[in-house]
């Protein structure tokens, strides 16, 4: 009997462990898919790769993502979605629990949008037909 059942991943098909599969499937027990998951998921659909190689690859993508998104440029994945980052200015915030005043520093955040295509595999629906991002 298969212990693996066959998934895609952004489009590659991947292995899994079938109770993964199932307890994904189930929407029972959610499984958080890590950097390692993902690294294995790189190897398995590069069978060309050493699992070095697979590695460095996908550290070097990583890498090249941080790096722009350090250097304020959006990052695009097509059928993916955008990762931005915004500057969000100094302001007076609320203590919910005992109505305390407090200053909110200054900070840059992260923010990511889900591209349409990306929105519509997640909720079952037909992909858009034209793609803007």
């Amino acid at each position: 009997m298969d212990a693996t059942r066959n998934k895609k991943i952004l489009g590659t098909p991947v292995s899994i462990p079938r109770a993964q599969a199932e307890e994904s499937e189930s929407g029972l027990g959610r499984k958080t898919v890590t950097r390692a998951d993902l690294l294995d998921a790189v190897y398995n659909a590069c069978p060309t790769l050493s699992r070095a190689q697979a590695r460095d690859l996908f550290e070097m993508t990583l890498e090249e993502i941080v790096g722009s998104l350090l250097r304020d440029e959006a990052v695009k994945l097509r059928s993916f979605g955008a990762f931005n980052v915004r500057a969000k200015r100094e302001r007076i915030g609320r203590n919910p629990r005992n109505g305390v005043e407090a200053t909110i520093d200054a900070r840059r955040v992260l923010t990511f949008k889900a591209s349409p295509t990306l929105t519509a595999r997640v909720n079952g629906w037909a992909a858009p037909v034209a793609e803007d991002d």
